[in-house]
């Protein structure tokens, strides 16, 4: 855990816990490339502009995300958080100095096992921005698991579906790959894949209703790539869909950036 390229502290931390305002990014890195680097450094610009008003130095960030991972030989999810530790409840007004506060776990190449997913109403705050805020999200999350899903599907006021609690999803129908149009975080995963399809994106609303006439359902998301969703509630569908496969194989074969 390392902020602005050193070890950080417990006292430059506690403010993400305690006022719990700023953003990040999440991205798998292996032999020290990502998928879509650049897409992540133009999300923390973007979302450190409207959360902040200042611009971020995003060549600096990677030059902490590289010494973060130096000597890291396997796969990692590393974590970018970019937040103010001098913020507080009462000055949150303040102009801000943001710091980038880099943190790593272990990651996986391996293809992830399907989902089961809960359906619930929910829409979290400032959809389009990966803010530090999720506990309405973890809270829609830990009442799927109790209920033993593996994650929940947020549905918007009117019934459409918008996304995972931090995923993407994505149907397929008559093999074409369909996304719901809602607001939603514009993940990098899914960016990418849609960048990397030959026929012209679809999205339209799609409601719990309109599940029986989908093929299949995957989520995406840049620390597990492409999941197959086996079910939504009691909709379910085959976790090997061939359009899956080739979605895997698109995203696959495109090139990572060097951090």
């Amino acid at each position: 855990m390392e902020l602005n390229g050193v070890p950080a502290t417990i006292e430059q931390v506690k403010t993400l816990a305690l006022t719990n305002y700023g953003h990040f990014t999440s991205m798998l890195v292996s032999d020290g490339q990502v998928r879509g680097l650049s897409l992540h450094m133009q999300r923390l610009a973007r979302d450190c502009r409207q959360l902040f008003g200042v611009d971020l130095d995003t060549e600096q960030v990677r030059s902490y995300v590289r010494h973060a991972l130096a000597g890291t030989a396997e796969p990692v999810t590393v974590r970018v958080t970019v937040y103010d530790p001098a913020l507080d409840l009462g000055t949150i007004g303040r102009d801000a100095d943001p710091h980038v506060l880099v943190t790593t776990r272990s990651g996986s190449l391996a293809t992830p096992p399907p989902w089961r997913l809960q359906a619930a109403s929910y829409r979290r705050e400032l959809p389009a921005v990966k803010h530090i805020g999720l506990f309405g999200a973890m809270n829609q999350r830990r009442a799927a698991q109790r209920e033993g899903y593996d994650d929940v599907l947020f549905l918007n006021p009117d019934g459409t579906i918008s996304e995972i609690a931090t995923s993407n999803i994505g149907f397929v129908r008559d093999g074409q790959v369909v996304w719901p149009r809602s607001e939603w975080l514009p993940g990098i995963t899914m960016t990418l894949i849609n960048q990397g399809l030959d026929e012209p994106i679809s999205t339209e609303l799609v409601t719990l209703s309109d599940l029986p006439t989908m093929e299949a359902a995957f989520a995406t998301n840049a620390a597990s790539g492409i999941r197959a969703v086996a079910s939504v509630d009691t909709t379910e569908w085959p976790t090997e869909h061939k359009v899956l496969q080739q979605l895997r194989e698109l995203y696959a074969d495109i090139p990572a950036e060097t951090v």
